[in-house]
């Protein structure tokens, strides 16, 4: 699956992106995939996407994982088929993937580091999308 003959659609990039969050601390927590799931059935910019593209994403962001370079390569395909007008869409979807379980774990912060060096999320930016995310995922 890692040598895709086809690039990836815009949405399969954003769904990597969310995939790629929530493995990042080796627990790929329920709540993480209610959000996945939620944002795919929900949010206009996956309107015409096919949900069962999720699994297929799933598996090939385990196998990019389990390779040395598999990052890399994960974000080599990002940059390649992911509009940069989308790049902050993928970035606030990471960060609602990322604080959907209410914790951040160590691991999850560095992807998400390096996620907005990789898609040159301006700081400001990061640091709004970021507040919002945290917002929504508040508990009382």
């Amino acid at each position: 699956m890692s040598d895709t003959p086809h690039p990836l659609s815009p949405q399969d990039c954003l769904v990597a992106v969310m995939i790629a969050i929530s493995a990042s601390d080796e627990n790929v927590r329920t709540a993480e995939l209610v959000k996945i799931e939620s944002a795919v059935n929900n949010l206009p910019v996956f309107a015409d996407y096919d949900a069962d593209r999720v699994r297929e994403m799933s598996v090939l962001v385990f196998e990019l994982f389990a390779q040395e370079d598999g990052l890399d390569a994960l974000f080599g395909l990002i940059r390649n088929d992911l509009p940069e007008r989308l790049f902050e869409t993928a970035y606030a979807l990471a960060c609602d993937v990322a604080a959907a379980d209410g914790t951040l774990q160590e691991s999850e912060l560095r992807l998400l580091e390096e996620i907005r060096y990789e898609l040159d999320i301006d700081r400001l930016h990061a640091a709004a999308i970021e507040r919002g995310a945290r917002a929504r995922h508040l508990s009382l």
